[in-house]
Parts: C-alpha cells; sequence; structure tokens
C-alpha cells in the first residue's frame, strides 16, 4: 500500500462512501444470510458496515499489521480476523452464505490471480450463496494515484464472462463511477432423472386418488 492508500482507506470519508454508496446498493440485490466472509478489508471501512448486517463475518486479510489492527478492534464482537491468501482459502467448501471483496481486486497483480480469488470465493459459498463486489474503474488519476503500487484495474467487460466461466448465476453489473457486482452460486436442485421420476409418479398416485 503506498502513501496516497495510508491516507485514504483509513479516513472517515472513504468509511462513508463505502458504506453508504456502495454497500446498501449492493445488499438491495442480495440475501447475506448469517456467516459472510470478507475478503481483503483493509483497515475495515466495509467490516464496520457488515458486522452490522450478519450474525458472524469472517475477514481475510494478507497484510499481517492489517490484520492484527482489526483484530484488536473487533476483540469483542461477531467478527472473526484471519490472515491469509484468498487464492488460497483455508476454509471447507460451502462455509459461507455469502462473500464480500470492496475496491480489492485492483491490487491483485495478474488476471488468473483475480479469477482464482473468485473461484475460491465460488468454492466456500454454500448453494444459493451470493458474491457481492466492488472495484475501481480504469483512469489516469487513479493510475497516478497507484504510483509505486500494483494496479490491474478490471474491465467491466469482461466480468459477465468471468463470473459465468467460474459457475456465478444470476448475476448484477452494475457501472456507475465504480464497478458492483452481485453473483450467486447456483441453488442445489432435486433434477436428478431417478428424483424427478419419482416426483411424477407422486403426482400421479395423487391424481388416481
Amino acid at each position: 500500500m503506498n502513501e496516497n492508500h495510508a491516507r485514504l482507506c483509513p479516513s472517515p470519508e472513504w468509511a462513508e462512501h463505502i458504506q453508504t454508496e456502495v454497500l446498501p446498493s449492493l445488499t438491495e440485490h442480495a440475501d447475506l444470510g448469517d456467516d459472510m466472509l470478507e475478503i481483503g478489508p483493509g483497515p475495515g471501512a466495509a467490516t464496520e458496515w457488515l458486522r452490522h448486517q450478519v450474525k458472524r463475518l469472517t475477514v481475510l486479510e494478507i497484510d499481517a499489521e492489517a490484520a492484527a489492527k482489526l483484530a484488536r478492534r473487533y476483540a469483542d464482537g461477531n467478527v472473526e480476523v484471519a490472515l491469509g491468501d484468498a487464492t488460497e482459502l483455508s476454509y471447507p467448501d460451502g462455509s459461507f452464505d455469502s462473500v464480500g471483496s470492496f475496491t480489492m481486486l485492483h491490487h491483485v497483480p495478474t488476471l488468473a490471480l483475480q479469477n482464482k480469488i473468485l473461484a475460491e470465493a465460488f468454492r466456500v459459498l454454500r448453494p444459493g450463496g451470493v458474491l457481492i463486489g466492488s472495484d475501481s474503474l480504469a483512469s489516469n488519476r487513479l493510475h497516478h494515484f497507484h504510483e509505486g503500487d500494483t494496479y490491474n484495474p478490471i474491465e467491466p467487460g469482461t466480468v459477465l464472462s468471468r463470473l459465468q466461466t467460474i459457475g456465478f448465476d444470476k448475476l448484477t453489473i452494475m457501472v456507475d463511477g465504480i464497478l458492483k457486482f452481485v453473483a450467486h452460486k447456483p441453488a442445489e436442485h432435486a433434477d436428478s432423472d431417478e428424483e424427478w421420476d419419482a416426483e411424477l409418479d407422486a403426482e400421479e398416485a395423487e391424481d388416481a386418488a
């Protein structure tokens, strides 16, 4: 994180932006459930808002100093802070009802690693779970803002195909000054041939009765 981020990200102004302009518009399209994972919380601008929306919030931060600060801040509450790499999540399949990532993905240096994070989010979601996310749009101003830091902005036109390739469904993609997206993991359905036949047999039996 360069000096520009060190000033902006912990600021009250940034927290207000995330909590009033980003998160409410995403959660209009998503049921976060009880258990949520936030990837790359940084100083916790989104964390502070999200912890009031779910019963249990796990935040995964790759920077040890940032993780330690969050752990102290939320020592007595419903937030569990973990230190780790989002490209290799340690959580079992289907651990969370929702996953979130906010203005973080452009700090991931390659497209392949970004996709790996999205694929890991898909894996740890329960069937029917939801991924919500946001990121900055590419601009010359932001390019200079990230001087000396990783800057790999997402092309909005690629988001749909990238998420669909991973397996997400029911996609909502919004571009309004920033990129926002909501993507669902398909729910499990009783749609095997045997189960379908059993349902038909039951319906026929009811009709004959």
